[in-house]
């Protein structure tokens, strides 16, 4: 006859069996669980950007230029390795963003002390410059950001550079001028993303170079010649691409180009009153504020200055497409008289505004399904080595000759803004936190004390 305490004691042991085996069993379903947890952590990849302008996720045009490339890209960063562990660290963020999209994105360091010879050789001349490596082609990047990166790799994507053509002879701005008139500040950047720049005198040599992307009239002082003027005006009639930088009072015998853009420049120089509340005091100096919705101005916010300008106005009866890009404010004039003395706007005599000072022309080319694109500016001095640095200048420099090369996914990448990486607290905000701090924090802390010492006491 069994006893019934050891058979209590065999249903005690059982049950504790039954709990320890359930125990081991979690235990090991658990373990399972985060190794697995922890392989597809390793092979999938989430990311969430909460930012304001999103400037940690890529912009569609970026990752359009990465579906093109169609091997492995290696980026080389040059960068020392306990001087520069921040700019490695940037270096990183930004390249991650673009191995989400293609995982065969390749980051190496060099440190430039230990194989000065790579630096030399690779041309490299700045503290965490990345070299970019793809199908044999290798280019430098000085800028860390999207946009100088995804331009980079856009420009190796092209199979050949944009030649660009600046007429010569008639006291034209010069695109590797250093005077302050010239524009050799803007051409040697554009320079690094892709164009070649040619200086030619169609008095000289008459014939085009066939590969000619664009061609830039940059502010003649003295008028071309007949002959001159048939040959830009052929080139024209072929389809060509031209970017037309004019001045007040031009004379450069260009009057039948202009009929054949169906063009009118009005006389006289453009007056903007706004440009005061600036602090210019010179009121021939243009300012815009606002662009018109175009692939060209997307994503275009700051100022453009344009001193000493003219207004123009396309017949809407034209073949040409005609879009105003550049307009001045309506409290503006085109100025008839001389400028001296007060200006104040003439009713008989001045036009007033708001008035064209930039315009794209477009029409189909006959012979293919392509366009072409005209741009007529009414001031030169905008894109001159003094006045390239105001505002959005250069950027509007760029997005004008990547337009006219119909480069227009360079035009979409905009840089990104940070409005959300500082914190601005009014006085009484931070008194708050202040006290809450020195006062509030402790005495919560002092309360907790004293409470958990006189609960032990009573024990």
């Amino acid at each position: 006859m069994p006893i019934a305490g050891s058979t209590d004691m065999d249903l005690n042991r059982h049950t504790r069996l039954q709990l320890r085996l359930q125990g081991w069993l979690f235990t090991l379903l658990l373990l399972l669980v985060l190794i697995l947890l922890g392989w597809l952590s390793n092979r999938y990849y989430f990311q969430a950007d909460w930012t304001a302008a999103g400037r940690h996720t890529l912009s569609e045009a970026s990752v359009e230029v990465l579906r093109q490339l169609d091997g492995p890209l290696q980026i080389t960063s040059f960068t020392r390795a306990e001087l520069s562990a921040d700019l490695r660290q940037r270096s990183v963020e930004l390249v991650e963003r673009y191995q989400q999209h293609k995982p065969d994105i390749e980051l190496v360091f060099v440190d430039p002390d230990r194989e000065p010879e790579k630096v030399r050789e690779w041309g490299v001349t700045a503290e965490g410059e990345l070299v970019l490596t793809y199908r044999g082609q290798r280019e430098n990047l000085r800028t860390l950001g999207e946009q100088a990166l995804t331009n980079t790799l856009a420009r190796m994507l092209r199979s050949e550079r944009r030649l660009v053509i600046f007429l010569t002879g008639h006291g034209e701005r010069r695109f590797d001028g250093r005077a302050n008139h010239d524009l050799g500040q803007w051409a040697s950047q554009l320079a690094q993303k892709g164009f070649a720049f040619q200086a030619q005198n169609l008095a000289v040599d008459a014939q085009l170079p066939q590969e000619t992307a664009v061609l830039v009239i940059a502010s003649p002082q003295q008028a071309l010649q007949p002959g001159e003027v048939v040959r830009v005006q052929e080139y024209v009639a072929g389809g060509g691409n031209l970017l037309w930088l004019s001045e007040p009072g031009e004379s450069a015998g260009l009057s039948e180009l202009t009929e054949k853009l169906d063009l009118h420049f009005l006389l006289g120089t453009l007056i903007d009153p706004s440009a005061q509340m600036l602090g210019i005091d010179n009121p021939a100096f243009v300012i815009v504020a606002e662009y018109p919705s175009h692939p060209l101005s997307r994503g275009l916010e700051a100022l453009t200055v344009f001193p000493h300008a003219h207004a123009m106005q396309h017949y809407s009866d034209s073949e040409w497409e005609g879009f105003p890009l550049l307009n001045t404010q309506p409290r503006s004039w085109s100025e008839s008289g001389p400028l001296d003395g007060e200006l104040r706007f003439d009713e008989h005599q001045d036009t007033p505004g708001p008035l064209t000072l930039g315009l794209l022309l477009e029409r189909p080319l006959a012979d293919s399904e392509g366009r072409q694109r005209v741009a007529v500016i009414g001031d030169g001095d905008f894109l001159s080595n003094s006045f390239l640095g105001n505002g959005a200048n250069q950027e509007l420099g760029d997005r004008l000759l990547n337009w006219l090369s119909h480069d227009d996914h360079f035009i979409a990448i905009a840089p990104r803004t940070s409005p959300d990486t500082r914190l601005e607290l009014g006085r009484v905000h931070t008194i708050m936190i202040g006290l809450g701090f020195l006062l509030v924090l402790p005495g919560l802390l002092l309360v907790l004390g004293l409470g958990i010492w006189w609960h032990r006491r009573k024990r």
